[in-house]
């Protein structure tokens, strides 16, 4: 027998320890073969002073076994806080996260009751990179960066995902009719990688469509790939529609690391009580074994899950009289999955992991770099000291070399020259300043330019350089 396979497991706060005990327990009795090494994550030692949630020695053993199954934390409430979620997967690059969302009836109420669907969200970037400013005193931003490598890594792995696991169909959803130059990269780049796939069935959808959709048909999707916040607001629609967040686990994987855990939260309302229902940690775990291609054990287990809900042996968050035939506990759950180990469900669908088809994963490739020029600069001002014309008539009256002011913005609609008075400004004005047909500049012109703003009495917040790539512009139109 091979040597045991270290993992890393943290019990977590609330119903974590309770959960991870039943999950421990179920998956040691099929015979995993593991080696556990136990970390302090969560409440405790955020309380403890260290702002991560997370030990210095924690990512040690997460570095020696490169294996994670982590119960639910609890982040304390207030500021100074960081999700530890967030940060585990950003800091040991764990790009995708992976979220099956299958229904189980009928023993588990749902209207959608062929529903199985798989959710891959990209974990690093967009949003959740986590770059927040006040720039004024009425507005914030939050900058969302989307990368060709984070965006290829992820879309290669639902496509890999796809075909490993015998799916037929891969959907992207984005909003590019919008963000024409983010979630349009995304686009493009599925597109791209689709073309490697022809076995695979592929379709885009602008998300706020394709989440109604989701919602009101789930059957017409297979694996759905999309950025991080999307992904992560989807997820969990795709998992309570299924029949339950509850059930619900997740893969979080990276080219070195990989994190398993339940959807849910710590809930500390019903922790310690022998309430809580292990299945979504538990099926994360089952994942889990696949990712360690103990297959065998990782079929065992999920059948014999499957077999418990089918049998009606359910704890109190989907006990439904006339469908459930028995209200259990979290021990007791745990003890009706090991009593069915090496059983099958009859009237739900078996499983099993012996995947036949490896999964190549991507890997980063040399890129040509593009030609890149200056063309101007966008700064954006704190001021409120008058009309947009009041401020265009200002600025125009400030030029450096060939640069002069062409267009101004507010909120991202263009208020200078020929807005409408109807327009409502805030405190926080985009000023664009270009030369004469987009003629390139020496970045020293950007600098001389806001010395000049700034003498003439303006306070520069901010400022993004307008660049031509290969003679394509890496800005966005002014609209309006």
């Amino acid at each position: 027998m091979a040597a045991p396979t270290p993992i890393t497991v943290a019990y977590g706060d609330g119903i974590g320890p309770e959960i991870m005990e039943a999950t421990l327990r179920i998956i040691q009795s099929a015979g995993a073969n593991i080696a556990i090494e136990t970390i302090e994550i969560g409440e405790k030692v955020y309380l403890r002073g260290v702002d991560t949630g997370m030990d210095p020695g924690a990512w040690e053993s997460l570095r020696r076994t490169r294996v994670f199954l982590k119960a639910p934390i609890t982040t304390p409430q207030g500021g100074g806080y960081k999700s530890l979620n967030v940060t585990t997967r950003k800091a040991l690059g764990l790009y995708a996260n992976v979220r099956p969302s299958v229904s189980y009836a009928p023993f588990v109420h749902t209207l959608h009751p062929t529903m199985n669907v798989v959710i891959i969200r990209e974990n690093e970037e967009d949003l959740y990179a986590g770059i927040e400013h006040r720039q004024t005193a009425q507005v914030y931003q939050c900058l969302k960066l989307i990368t060709r490598p984070g965006s290829e890594k992820v879309i290669r792995y639902a496509f890999e995902y796809a075909r490993a696991h015998q799916r037929k169909k891969v959907t992207c959803f984005v909003k590019d009719n919008i963000m024409k130059m983010t979630d349009g990269l995304f686009h493009k780049i599925f597109d791209e990688i689709a073309t490697e796939y022809p076995d695979l069935e592929h379709e885009t959808w602008i998300v706020d469509i394709g989440a109604a959709k989701l919602a009101d048909t789930p059957e017409m999707f297979d694996v759905i790939v999309m950025p991080n916040l999307y992904g992560d607001v989807l997820s969990d629609v795709a998992a309570q529609i299924a029949g339950s967040v509850g059930l619900a686990g997740s893969a979080n994987i990276g080219d070195q690391c990989a994190m398993f855990e339940a959807i849910h939260g710590s809930a500390p309302r019903v922790a310690g009580q022998n309430r809580a229902n292990p299945s979504g940690l538990l099926l994360a775990a089952v994942m889990m074994l696949v990712h360690l291609q103990q297959f065998a054990v990782a079929t065992q287990v999920h059948n014999a899950w499957l077999k418990t809900i089918e049998d009606g042996v359910h704890t109190y968050d989907i006990f439904t009289d006339g469908v459930s035939r028995q209200k259990v506990g979290t021990a007791e759950f745990a003890t009706a999955v090991i009593d069915r180990l090496g059983e099958t469900p009859k009237v739900l669908t078996p499983v099993s992991y012996d995947l036949a088809q490896p999964m190549t994963l991507w890997h980063q490739q040399v890129q040509t770099k593009p030609d890149k020029r200056l063309v101007g600069v966008d700064v954006f001002l704190d001021w409120d000291a008058g009309s947009p014309n009041d401020l265009g008539d200002a600025l125009s009256r400030v030029t450096y070399g060939s640069l002069r002011l062409r267009v101004i913005t507010n909120r991202g609609i263009k208020v200078w020259p020929d807005g409408l008075p109807e327009t409502f400004c805030t405190d926080h004005w985009r000023c664009r300043f270009m030369g004469d047909n987009n003629e390139p500049i020496p970045p020293s012109h950007v600098v001389s330019l806001l010395q000049e703003i700034t003498q003439a009495g303006f306070e520069p917040i901010k400022t993004e350089n307008l660049y031509f790539f290969d003679g394509v512009p890496g800005f966005s139109a002014v609209h309006g």
